[in-house]
Formats: C-alpha cells, sequence, structure tokens
C-alpha cells in the first residue's frame, strides 16, 4: 500500500516519471482505478458535507454511488478519446502507446483531486476544489504527455480536443436523458 501512496504522491507533485513508470507497469491499472474512486470518494464527502446533507445519509450515500460510478464511465471514455485524438489526430513520430498505457496515467493524474473534500470549508474550500482541479489538469497534460511521448503542446491540444469532444458527449446525453425524462412524464 505504500508505494500506492508513493505514486499517488508522485503524480500529485508532476513527477513525469512517475507517468512513464505507471505507462509502462500493466499491474498498475487496478490502482489508477483506486486513484479515480478515491478522488470522486474526497468530491463527494466534501459536497455532501457543504450540502450539510440535506437529502438525508439515504441519498447522501446513493449520490456518492452514482458519482464513483460517473468518475469511472468518465474515465474510461475520457481516457479512450484521448487515446483516439493522441494516436489519430496529433500522432507525433515518437507517438507509441496503448489504450491501457493512457488510462493507467490519465487515472493517476487524477491523485490532486481528493483534495477536493475540502470544498465544504467556508470562503477557501471552494477555492480549494477548482485549485485541485486545476492541478489535476495540469497533471493529465504531463499524463497524456508521458504516455504518447509527446511535446507539451501537443498534450495540451489533444487534452483541450477531448475536452471539447467531452462536453459535446456529456450535452447530448444530457438532451437525450431530458428528452427521456419528459416523455415518461407525458405519458
Amino acid at each position: 500500500m505504500s508505494s500506492f501512496v508513493d505514486r499517488m504522491v508522485r503524480a500529485a507533485k508532476l513527477d513525469s516519471s512517475l507517468y512513464e513508470e505507471v505507462e509502462k507497469d500493466a499491474t498498475a491499472t487496478n490502482q489508477a482505478l483506486l486513484v479515480v474512486v478515491i478522488a470522486s470518494i474526497a468530491a463527494g464527502i466534501g459536497a455532501g458535507i457543504q450540502g450539510h446533507i440535506a437529502v438525508g445519509l439515504t441519498g447522501f450515500v446513493s449520490s456518492l454511488i452514482i458519482g464513483v460510478i460517473g468518475a469511472l464511465v468518465s474515465w474510461f471514455i475520457w481516457s479512450f478519446i484521448t487515446y483516439f485524438i493522441g494516436t489519430r489526430l496529433f500522432k507525433g513520430p515518437q507517438t507509441q502507446s496503448t489504450y491501457g498505457e493512457l488510462l493507467r496515467c490519465i487515472g493517476f493524474s487524477a491523485s490532486p483531486k481528493t483534495l477536493e473534500f475540502l470544498v465544504f470549508i467556508p470562503l477557501v474550500g471552494p477555492i480549494i476544489a477548482f485549485l485541485a482541479m486545476l492541478w489535476s489538469l495540469v497533471a493529465m497534460v504531463i499524463a497524456v504527455r508521458q504516455a504518447l511521448d509527446f511535446t507539451t503542446g501537443r498534450a495540451i491540444a489533444t487534452c483541450i480536443v477531448g475536452f471539447i469532444v467531452m462536453v459535446i458527449i456529456a450535452a447530448i446525453i444530457g438532451a437525450l436523458t431530458a428528452g427521456l425524462i419528459v416523455l415518461t412524464r407525458m405519458g
């Protein structure tokens, strides 16, 4: 467990050698998954405390479960989109990676988001959560750069295009979900 915690700390320190290490370590996929779960639970706990658990304990627990599932699905989709964009659109002469390598690296880039549990602290909590999100985005750029053997500029471009694609997908899913809700209420 200490090597796992050490890896999370190194990921948060933006240690590029950590991303090279987990890229090559196929057994680190479960650790990357655990980082995503821990980060989403931390964010969920912070949000629950901030909302004073207004929906009750059952609502809080179900929100945590839905949040973790959502974070995992987003991680898989975001990693795939980034992999596709990085290996097809922005592929460089050195680019050689697998989806699993990028999945692991992006999973570890969520390490700084564990600080999002502090969102409940008045005044500074939202600032800490925002900074943790930015920190995680910087870590993601480093993760993409290392996993895809990119320049930093190419990694940034890949992340930006991937983000735009994710927003479009989320908007489509949101519109479809809203449409289904309206249809079920009408019928």
